[in-house]
Parts: structure tokens; sequence; C-alpha cells
């Protein structure tokens, strides 16, 4: 049943190819066939165009050789002077101009018009005198006077009133000329009507019209023959009637008053038809190539789609869920959660959406390396699937952080039992590689409708309710509250203002002396970070170290005091400076670059330079932290271990680091007075400082009787209430300076209290 249901989806999905592309094919084939014919018919247009243009030009061209040819005749004195209406010759102008034109460049026909628009002169080569009638007359009124305008417009006028002829030729001609053509007794002629004129400028006292050269060249076969070399074309004629059906390309000749002179024809070449009737049978064979081509892929889809629909689901799941877990996806647990929330209206219930941490992963990946990691998350997926409901969905949001989403819930409590009952999951340890780790988790949940119903805002609530379980203790569960958000609003502000509190030098340092045990003078100071809010008030270091911490200001935070501590280190000379550094600072890449470059800003030498770290600098991987501390022992910085005894307390971490000083833990200090213990365990550090070689303090001393004890086992030095309160450097100058090394401890600590 289950093959054929795969066999039908795959049989829909095929054709759902198929014929689409079958479509597509069959439309690129005729769209290839259409385009091919509509390029070669441009082409033909084209190639036609090109050609009437060059036969324009030549004809163009041809006008201007005529009118050319006419300027000898025409510019010139003595033809300009026997024009002159008191000194007119027809007879020479006849003789030395029109028959002149005919027997040089072969102007068969031409008359002079005088400058009273009477016919001066006629020729014609057969000797007709008829010809030259007032339809030729009519055809020539526009181009004549244009010339005869052009000629008296060319007289400028003088200072002196009078005018001189000054006309503006056009190219490299030398006359005022008009060129077209005209039909003289049923037969085509070209024409050229120059303005007779003399060949130096002449002055006279008015203007006047010029007599008008005009001559004609018959259009023959000899003409176009001349026509169409130019234009590189063969074959041009006048235009008869049977050419129509032999598809020849024309161009028409109008006179002057545009009325059609001659149509000239000629065989247009069809570069684009020509083109085609090669092409066409290769375009013939590969449209059967491709349908062929075609039919086999489609045949080749139809099989390949079968398999494509078998392993579909495969791609959609994959696409959805997480490879290491096999639970959905962060991009899947949305999309339900957003569909659970716009269902909600019509379910009704409760709907939770939990965020799932769990505690302290990275030392997992850290000490026993990602694979033990990856085989913790399969552990621990596979227990939470486990116990999650039937209304419920899990999913691995990212490396160890999971997410939930329980639907229908009839109350808070059923909510609260099942956030139990995945914790009581985890009681069990996790076997990896043999190796039984118990692994924790923290659990933060948002409950629609009163926390919102809309997906970011429940996902944001849960994140906040988890940073709350987290910072609880861990291995436990929050819900929700607004006072919760009110808390992270307070944190957020603190890091901004804390930001521009470091960018504009709004903190500042206190000081606490550490006195030497045996001589009591003051041989170090411990600087200490203070931030006066401007409307918060003083606010602990406790409180805003650890947001420093979160936010990685922790290395602006820490590098600011480091900087004021080596500024204010010249009032004290010969007293060492002692900072407390972060991890997180020590894992910075350039952490030893800013301590040089800071020691140097300040000329302050490394060796007054004491840094204190804590032993959570043990956690996780220290080479980084290991080879920054050895960098600056080389330097000649000391390194301190603040209270110690107090975390890991491991004497291997004493031989591996490169320590100088321990600092002894308050607590032990506390109770010297009431348990013989803590006296027994100070002495065996002091004792253990020695044997090591390093300098053993002892901080949070408050009372005489600590004092006392503490020089008697020999502790180098001392650190307390007792000794000297925390103070600014003005406060504390003066304590410093006063204690000399003859004054004994005891009077030193009651002067300084």
């Amino acid at each position: 049943m289950m093959n054929t249901k795969k066999t039908s989806t795959g049989g829909k999905i095929a054709d759902a190819i198929i014929i689409p592309v079958t479509g597509i094919v069959v439309f690129a084939i005729l769209f290839v066939f259409a385009l091919m014919l509509w390029s070669s018919r441009l082409t033909d247009r084209t190639a036609e165009q090109s050609e009437r243009n060059l036969i324009e030009g030549a004809i163009h061209l041809k006008l201007d050789q005529i009118a050319k040819q006419q300027e000898d005749a025409a510019v010139w004195d003595e033809a300009y002077f026997r024009t002159i209406p008191t000194a007119q010759d027809p007879d020479w102008l006849k003789r030395n101009v029109a028959e002149w034109l005919d027997q040089s460049y072969g102007h068969t026909k031409s008359f002079i018009l005088g400058p009273d628009r009477t016919v001066i002169a006629r020729h014609d080569r057969s000797g007709a005198t008829d010809w030259l009638d007032q339809s030729v007359l009519s055809d020539l009124r526009m181009p004549l006077a244009r010339v005869r305008a052009r000629f008296i417009t060319s007289f400028t006028r003088t200072a002196s009133g009078i005018f001189r002829f000054q006309p503006v030729f056009n190219d490299y001609n030398q006359s005022i000329f008009e060129t077209g053509a005209v039909l003289i007794d049923g037969s085509p002629y070209f024409f050229s009507a120059t303005a007779i004129s003399p060949d130096l400028h002449t002055i006279g006292i008015q203007r006047h019209p010029p007599a008008v050269l005009v001559s004609f060249v018959p259009i023959d076969r000899q003409i176009l023959h001349r026509l169409a070399e130019m234009a590189g074309l063969s074959g041009l004629h006048p235009s008869r009637q049977h050419d129509d059906a032999l598809d020849l390309s024309t161009i028409i000749l109008k006179s002057p008053n545009r009325q059609p002179v001659v149509t000239l024809s000629w065989q247009s070449s069809k570069p684009g038809s020509d083109m085609l009737s090669r092409v066409l049978p290769v375009l013939v064979l590969l449209a059967l190539a491709i349908g062929t081509l075609t039919a086999l892929v489609m045949g080749y889809a139809r099989s390949a789609t079968r398999k494509l629909a078998a392993s579909e689901a495969k791609a959609v799941h994959a696409a959805q869920h997480d490879s290491l877990s096999g639970l959905p996806n962060r991009v899947y647990f949305t999309r339900m959660l957003s569909r659970s929330l716009a269902d909600w209206k019509e379910q009704g219930g409760l709907i939770a959406a939990v965020y799932i941490d769990l505690d302290h992963f990275k030392d997992i990946n850290d000490t026993l390396g990602h694979a033990a990691g990856d085989e913790v998350i399969r552990a621990v997926a596979l227990r939470l699937r486990g116990v999650v409901p039937a209304n419920g969905m899990l999913a691995r949001i990212s490396g160890d952080e999971f997410a939930l989403i329980l639907r229908d819930c009839a109350s808070r409590k059923l909510i609260e039992c099942q956030l139990d009952r995945i914790q009581d999951e985890l009681v069990r340890p996790v076997k990896v590689s043999g190796t039984e780790l118990y692994v924790s988790m923290s659990m933060g949940a948002a409950v629609a409708p009163q926390d919102g119903l809309g997906s970011g805002e429940l996902l944001r609530k849960a994140d906040i309710a988890l940073y709350d379980a987290k910072a609880n203790g861990r291995g436990r569960w929050s819900f929700f509250d607004p006072v919760m958000e009110e808390d992270v609003r307070t944190r957020d502000n603190i890091a901004r203002e804390l930001r521009h509190a470091i960018d504009t030098n709004a903190l500042s340092v206190a000081y606490q002396p550490q006195v030497d045990g045996i001589t009591g003078r003051y041989v170090a100071v411990e600087t200490l970070v203070r931030w006066a809010h401007p409307e918060r008030g003083p606010i602990n270091p406790a409180s805003f170290v650890p947001i420093a911490e979160e936010t990685g200001l922790i290395n602006d935070l820490g590098l600011w005091v480091l900087r004021r501590a080596c500024q204010d280190a010249h009032r004290w000379p010969d007293v060492a400076i002692s900072v407390n550094i972060s991890p997180t600072q020590f894992r910075h890449p350039r952490f030893v670059d800013h301590v040089i470059a800071t020691l140097a800003a300040y000329d302050l030498p490394p060796s007054r330079l004491e840094i204190e770290v804590t032993e959570s600098v043990f956690a996780g991987k220290d080479s980084v932290i290991l080879t920054a501390m050895r960098q600056l022992k080389e330097l000649g910085v000391r390194i301190a271990l603040d209270d110690f005894g107090s975390g890991y307390s491991s004497l291997s971490y004493l031989r591996r680091f490169p320590f100088d000083i321990l600092k002894i833990d308050r607590d032990f200090v506390s109770n010297v007075g009431e348990c013989e213990q803590a006296r027994a365990i100070l002495r065996t550090i002091v004792d253990l400082g020695s044997a090591l070689g390093m300098t053993v303090v002892a901080e949070g001393i408050e009372t005489a009787e600590q004092e006392r004890f503490l020089m008697a086992i020999g502790c180098d030095r001392l650190q307390g209430y007792y000794i000297a309160r925390p103070g600014s450097g003005e406060e504390i100058e003066p304590i410093i300076l006063g204690r000399g090394l003859d004054v004994p401890t005891s009077l030193g600590s009651r002067l300084a209290s």
C-alpha cells in the first residue's frame, strides 16, 4: 500500500514537471524560430536603409558636384558685369556660360534669369527653345527665391553707409546655390541654381538682386551608373511598372514643390534572408534533436521524481531537525510555538514555553573533549524525549540549550509537575565512555496567555526566567515574574551606565595598605574600584563587577583600574601596587601587551606591580592564562593568588602556575580566636608559602589578637580594617608616609585605626 502511494505521488510530481517542461521546450523552439525570422527581416530592413542612405549621399554629392561645376561660370567678374541691366549681353552669356557648361560638364540645358526675373539667355543642346515653360519656372520658384535672398543678405553696411558684398559660403563651395531635381517635358533632371556674383568683393551704394544661372543635367543611365558606383550598388535604374513584382527597393526624387520627379529602383541585398536560408536547416535539425533529448530527459525525470518523492520526507526532516540529537531545531520550534499561540483562542488552556540549559556543560567539553559533550547531548535528549507528554514538543536550539512547548495545560500546577519530572530524569548519572557524569539543568518558563501571546515575547521572558534559575543556584527551574524583567532591565541599565562611567572617568579607586609582618612598614596597597553613581549613589563592586564580567566590560574596567593604579603609584615610592585581574582579562589576546604599554606609559617598574587572581582562574583550559602569567613573570610583574583555600585549593596548581604571593582567605583569619583548626590551617598555609618561596598575605584582620597571631607564625604581610581601612590616595598617603621601620606593629595598628 505504501509503495503504491509513493508511486502515485511520484507520478503526480512527474506530471507536474513534465507537462510544463515540455510546453516550455516547445515554446522555446517556436520562440527561436520566430526570433530568427524577426532578426532576418530586421537585418534586411537595416541593410536596405543603409543602401538608401548611401544612394541619398551619392545624389547629394552629385548635386554638389554640379554646383561646383557651375561655380566656374557663375563666380566671374565679366559674367557678373554682363548681367547688369545697363550692360546685358545675352549672346555673350549664352556662348561663354550656358554653352560652355554643356561642352565642359554636360549641362544639357541652362538659362540665366536677370535681376528683374526675366530670362536673359537660354540653351538646349538639341536647339529647342520651348522647353522653358511656366511649369519649369514654377517648380524652380522657391530655389530661385532663396538664392536671390541669400545674395541680397550677403551685402553688409559699412561705417560710411555703403554696402560691401561679403557672402558666407557653404563647405568648400565659393558660390550661392540651390540644387534639386525637376521634371522637364516628362524627363527627370538634376538642376543647380547659382547666383552670378563677382570674384572680388564689390562696394555699392545700395543692395541689388543678382542674375541667377540655372543649369540641368539629365538623370540618364550614365548618371545612374555613376550614382550606383558611388553608393557601392548595382542595377540602379528608373522604376518601371513591372518592377513591383520583383520586390525591388525604391527611392523617390521630388521637385522643390514636393512633386515626384523620378522613382529609382535597385535590387537590395538581403543578408538576413540569406543567413536564415543557411541557418534554417541546422535549426530544424537542432529542434528535432532537442525534442528527442527532451523526451529522453522527461522519461528520466519521471523515474527520478519517484526517488525524489521517497527522499522528500527525509529532506524535510533534516531541514527541521538537529542532526546530533534528532530533535526539532530552533526554526521549527519557533514556527510550532507561533502556530500553537495562534490556535490558543480556539483550544484554550495554558501554553508554556520552557528554556532548558545544561549546567556547566562547557566544563565537560573543556575537560573531556567535544566528543564526550556530544554523547552527553544525545543521552540527555533521549531522556528528555521520554518524559515529554504527547501535547508537548522538545527541541534543541543551541549547543547545550533545549526548548520545550507544553500545550493545552489545564493549570500551572500541571506545568510544575512536568518540570519536576524533567529534572528528576537527570538525577541518575549519564554514562560517557565508561565514565559516570552527573548533569544538572536549569529551566526558565513563561506561560501564555498571562505572559503574552507572541512567540518572541514569550521566549524572551522564558530566557529571563532561565537567567533567574541560573543566578539562584542552578539545578532548578523558575517561572517568569515581572520583577525578573525589572532586574534584567536594571542590569542592562547598569551595564550601559558602567560603559559610560568608564569612558568618562566617572569611576574612582580606593587603596587598602598592607604592612610587613616583621618591620611594620607599609609595603603594598591593594587597588579597589569604586563607583559613586550620580542617581543610585555608591554601587557595591559585588554588584557591578559580575555585570561587567557578563557583558565583556571587564576588560575595559580592569584596564582602567590598572592605568589609574599605575598613575597613582608615583605617590608612594617603594610601595607595591596590587591590582585584581579577572580570568576573562587574562584570556584577552592582548592583555600582556596592555600591561606592558601601561607600565611604559606611567614609567612604573614592573617589579612594583602585583596582579591578583582568584582560584577561578584554574577552571577550564588554563594554557592561555598560564602563558600570560609566565610572560608577566618574565617581565618582573609579581602574581598573587587571592582567597587561597576557598576554592579549588589544589597544590598542583601552585606548582604549575608562577605565583609569587598567596593571599589567605579572610574566613580563616576571622576564626583565629575561636577555632584551633583555623589556627592550624593558617600555620600550614604560612609554612607552605615559605616552603614554596612565596610571600604570604593575610587579609581581613580586624582585631589585635588576629594581628599578634599572624605575626607570631611568621606571616609576611597583614591587611585589614585593623591595619588600615581603604581610602582614596589623598586619605591613605599620610598613613603610608608616616609609619617608619621602628614603629611596633601593634602601635601602628592602633594609630591606623
